[in-house]
């Protein structure tokens, strides 16, 4: 039988334990190797990313025009099938029992204002959840889902946190820019920022400019599907100190 790339793009998805970009499969595709046919391996070893490209996006459209199952899906600068989500309901018990610690909602909010506000400080996450943080922010960094990005300019320098590529692929989202509402959502975080910039200098306070996060921007927060697919863990909170 004839190898075709469609075939060979195919099963490389399909036995990818994680989305997989079209660089990491040109790679694939020069160092394939095959004792028993060589030619066959060999025959592919000059396949170029575009043709690669090309490919998958062949597949997306075959898969999204016919019933199926499943779907091909751009994920955190990868490609990855994915279960559609009108099969969810049959899909939960699996995903329940492998993967038994979800996240708890004062844990999702705490998402939220880091994703739109980011880079950020524990205080300041904080000050606008009205509780302290530190024991959410501790679940956030183990599932690295947030990161340390840099430091304040403020007094003491607190640390200041963004999301990751795991936040990406946790939502399934492509980009940062794929967040609901993503424009305007900016739009409304940097008025804050400025806001809070020109209150600080009018009180004579010190402003909080900081360096960019990790992905390079604030980005927005997880979509409300995203939401309502995360679970139960419970994370203490107690009431915000005000003197901190």
């Amino acid at each position: 039988m004839t190898l075709e790339l469609k075939n060979i793009v195919e099963a490389i998805l399909f036995a990818a334990e994680r989305q997989i970009s079209v660089k990491d499969m040109r790679t694939i595709f020069a160092e394939a190797t095959d004792e028993e046919n060589p030619a066959a391996a060999e025959s592919f070893r000059n396949v170029r990313e575009a043709q690669i490209a090309a490919t998958l996006e062949e597949l997306k459209i075959e898969y999204d025009t016919r019933p199926q199952s499943f779907q091909l899906v751009e994920i955190a600068g990868g490609w990855r099938l994915v279960s559609r989500a009108e099969h969810s309901p049959w899909l939960k018990k699996l995903l329940d029992e492998a993967r038994p610690h979800r996240l708890s909602l004062p844990a999702l909010e705490t998402l939220a204002i880091v994703a739109l506000r980011q880079p950020i400080s524990r205080a300041d996450i904080a000050g606008i959840r009205g509780v302290e943080v530190d024991g959410v922010v501790k679940t956030l960094l183990e599932r690295d889902l947030i990161t340390i990005v840099g430091r304040s300019n403020v007094p003491g320098k607190p640390l200041l946190y963004g999301t990751t590529q795991r936040f990406l692929e946790h939502f399934g989202l492509r980009g940062l820019d794929d967040m609901p509402k993503a424009a305007e959502l900016r739009l409304q975080a940097a008025a804050l920022r400025t806001a809070e910039v020109k209150t600080g200098h009018e009180v004579g306070g010190a402003t909080d400019e900081a360096p960019v996060s990790a992905q390079g921007e604030a980005t927005t927060q997880p979509s409300e599907a995203a939401v309502a697919e995360a679970g139960d863990e419970t994370d203490e909170e107690q009431p915000a100190n005000p003197a901190q």
